[in-house]
């Protein structure tokens, strides 16, 4: 007996004759699934009914190249999702090619994630001479983002036509473990550093950044309309759940930024691309040659989200309003921005023993 739950029908999956079976019982309840499962079996072998003939799948890399052209006009709005999801192909375009798709299952996906793991990724710029160092093999982080993608696409062809496929190989893959929590908190020394070597419009994006906990990709698709000078605060009308539309009040700062960039600007959009006349989508090279000249340590532009959560909690505040402020649905992920320093640290120590009774502190005194 092979039966599987989708939503809460019962369907039953199983080889007959070399052809894949799988069909939906109709039944919520598993003891009249069964029922039903063995009676087509039966019907099966008597050749009372027989098995339709399925449509020939395509190939991955067809299915793929289908499957990008949708998420053009999908998130025709999210360039840098777009961009994402296209980088993320590539490698499972090259490694399952002109494998139908309805051949591919768990086992193969399998097989994909010992390859990749065993790659290493592809240098930027040569290495310097005298650099004997061997590159890391891929990050889990990474490999895990390409097989995201696959369980969309796949999700994708299930929706299309359930005749090709109607389970997603994908599920029955567990993904790699990841320690991915950043720790990187800029000071505020770093930050006046690199602010004063950032070019436009770098230098408002990143204090907005640091000054509001907004995602750059947020901060890129900020529109006039978004804007509430009046009312102190800007909103974010898009986001993948609920929790990430949202108000955030501005700072003095923030608010002089966008207050500047409504002056300036005449199109919807406040951060528009010199080249494109699109909202920007990436700041990598501006961001890069801010770090060189400030002689600041590395971190990533998405740090300063992390350093507005760590300030906002050393200055006192609740991890309750940071979730609702960084636009998370779940408290857990908002631990992951919150980093006190270790000087904070400290102080916190000294803080609490302060508050102890010195020796010889009687009560009833």
């Amino acid at each position: 007996m092979a039966l599987y739950k989708r939503g809460k029908t019962w369907w039953m999956s199983f080889i007959f004759n070399g052809d894949r079976i799988q069909i939906t019982t109709k039944c919520t309840n598993i003891r009249d699934a069964e029922t039903v499962e063995r009676a087509y079996r039966t019907q099966l072998a008597k050749g009372e009914v027989g098995v339709k003939a399925k449509k020939q799948a395509p190939t991955f890399k067809g299915a793929m190249k289908e499957f990008q052209s949708w998420v053009k006009v999908e998130h025709r709005s999210k360039p840098n999702t777009v961009r994402s999801y296209e980088v993320c192909s590539r490698p499972l375009i090259e490694f399952f090619r002109e494998k139908r798709i309805d051949k591919i299952d768990s086992s193969l996906i399998e097989k994909y994630k010992e390859h990749r793991s065993k790659q290493r990724p592809t240098p930027k710029k040569a290495k310097k001479k005298g650099n004997k160092n061997p590159p890391r093999f891929l990050k889990p982080a990474t490999i895990n983002r390409e097989l995201a993608l696959l369980k969309i696409f796949f999700n994708y062809q299930i929706r299309k036509d359930r005749d090709i496929i109607s389970l997603n190989p994908v599920s029955e893959v567990k993904f790699f473990a990841e320690d991915n929590i950043q720790t990187r908190v800029v000071s505020f020394e770093e930050e006046e550093a690199y602010l004063l070597e950032a070019s436009q419009p770098l230098m408002d994006v990143a204090s907005l950044i640091v000054d509001t906990g907004m995602r750059p990709g947020e901060v890129a698709l900020i529109r006039r309309t978004d804007v509430f000078l009046d009312q102190g605060y800007i909103s974010i009308p898009r986001g993948k759940t609920k929790a990430a539309k949202r108000r955030i009040p501005l700072t003095d700062r923030a608010y002089q930024i966008l207050q500047r960039r409504m002056e300036d600007t005449d199109g919807e959009f406040l951060f528009i691309s010199e080249i494109t006349d699109q909202p920007i989508t990436t700041l990598k090279t501006a961001h890069m040659a801010a770090i060189r000249r400030s002689e600041v340590a590395y971190f990533r532009l998405y740090d300063l989200r992390h350093t507005f959560a760590t300030r906002f909690v050393e200055a006192g505040g609740d991890l309750v309003t940071l979730q609702a402020l960084m636009g998370h649905s779940d408290i857990k992920m908002v631990t992951r921005y919150a980093h006190p320093t270790q000087q904070h640290q400290f102080d916190a120590i000294k803080k609490m023993q302060a508050r102890k009774p010195k020796p010889g502190y009687d009560k009833e005194s």
